[in-house]
């Protein structure tokens, strides 16, 4: 697996990806272009041995909470899940924020997804809050946090 920091030309790459990836969810509108021209240096894709877009994280070091990084969207392809790919990323984003001085990273998932759910709090993230209509009317969101540890 080749892991590398984003680029502006992997956005249709993913895009191209993420909706099939998500059993056909019109996800795409949650992943602008902006991501991959501005916060390249906390992105990162990941292509398998034939090339192919195998997973990928948008993340972004916080302009107004300077102790804080932001971990906005994650993909892993389907047929590798469950060997540790996912891991892998969010803990690149753990080292790479607590190289520029970040000592808590927060992300968030919908409640009604019980899997990320685990998967975030077996990464160390504690359930900060569910929040009601946090994303809109009917858009409840758990709020995660995992401060350094």
């Amino acid at each position: 697996m080749d892991v590398r920091h984003a680029k502006p030309v992997d956005h249709g790459r993913v895009i191209g990806r993420l909706n099939a990836w998500w059993g056909g969810r019109d996800m795409a509108p949650m992943l602008p272009r902006l991501f991959f021209v501005h916060f390249e240096g906390t992105s990162y894709v990941v292509d398998d041995e034939h090339g192919q877009l195998a997973g990928f994280l948008i993340g972004f070091l916080s302009q107004t909470r300077a102790d804080e990084a932001y971990i906005h969207f994650v993909g892993v392809a389907p047929e590798h899940r469950g060997v540790g790919l996912g891991r892998g990323l969010y803990e690149r984003f753990f080292s790479d924020a607590a190289a520029r001085g970040r000592t808590t990273v927060r992300c968030i998932t919908s409640p009604t997804n019980v899997a990320s759910v685990a998967f975030h709090q077996a990464l160390g993230f504690e359930v900060e809050d569910v929040a009601q209509d946090y994303d809109g009317r009917g858009e409840s969101r758990v709020l995660f946090v995992r401060r350094s540890q």
